[in-house]
């Protein structure tokens, strides 16, 4: 863009400002339209998918400013709470984690302004309409792979006390409960007794990390486990755990609860 002359430079802010749009995609369309405004917003806003991501930052700020605590430039737990209620979306819902996610929260129950804004622009949302009808799209997100992925590795930041470098125990427990839920893994309840039996400690990055490499590569039965692998050695723990306690036998995961 420095490149430009000021004239283009002008043409380019003043439609990013009016459409919300990329400096790429603003620069794209301004050459299609040869350096027309009144023609680049015509091809703008002929595509389907700039109407969707079109925000009007007014609408962005009345909605900040509707769940912004009182007492801080921020919103915090109450203000989730209204938000939640406001969506018909239950506070609990891993529906919540993708809305953080895509907010790039830096903690839990919290959305400083930029996170918030930034995250609404990025959905092309700017009513609580539009909010609702984004949910079921940002829900189906939990089922790309790739996606999942994402939003777990966030999941650690995110649910972590602020300083603290391990995710206290009970909360990560809470959140791989959410979050297997979605990704079914049998042995996630057995990891839990698990580590509330044999570990009582916070949970660190890496075998946060691992763990969802290894529920995604080791079979439930451990048939193509590897011992020699680099896992974690809490993970490593875990596999003796299941075959001392035969959770684990002959091809198959025996559930203590009576399921198999």
């Amino acid at each position: 863009m420095n490149k430009l002359g000021r004239g283009h430079r002008d043409k380019v802010q003043q439609f990013i400002t009016i459409t919300g749009a990329s400096e790429k995609s603003a620069l794209h369309t301004l050459k299609a339209s040869d350096w027309h405004l009144d023609g680049a917003f015509d091809i703008f806003y002929s595509q389907p998918h700039a109407k969707s991501s079109y925000t009007d930052t007014r609408h962005l700020e009345e909605l900040y400013n509707r769940y912004k605590d009182p007492y801080a430039d921020m919103i915090m737990a109450d203000g989730i709470s209204t938000l939640c209620n406001d969506l018909q979306v239950d506070p609990q819902d891993i529906v919540m984690l993708v809305v953080s996610w895509y907010m790039k929260a830096a903690t839990m129950c919290e959305f400083s302004k930029q996170e918030f804004v930034g995250g609404l622009q990025s959905l092309g949302v700017d009513s609580l309409e539009k909010f609702r009808e984004k949910i079921p799209f940002m829900r189906s997100e939990l089922k790309d792979d790739q996606k999942f992925k994402e939003i777990y590795i966030f999941a650690f930041g995110w649910a972590k006390e602020k300083g603290q470098k391990s995710l206290a125990l009970d909360t990560a427990i809470g959140m791989w409960q959410l979050l297997f839920e979605e990704k079914q893994w049998p042995l996630v309840d057995h990891w839990c007794q698990f580590l509330q039996a044999r570990h009582n400690k916070a949970i660190s990055r890496d075998t946060w990390s691992q763990l969802l490499e290894f529920a995604r590569s080791v079979d439930p039965t451990l048939s193509n486990y590897d011992a020699e692998g680099a896992w974690p050695y809490l993970i490593d723990e875990f596999v003796e755990y299941l075959t001392e306690n035969g959770i684990v036998q002959k091809g198959r995961v025996l559930d203590l609860l009576g399921r198999i």
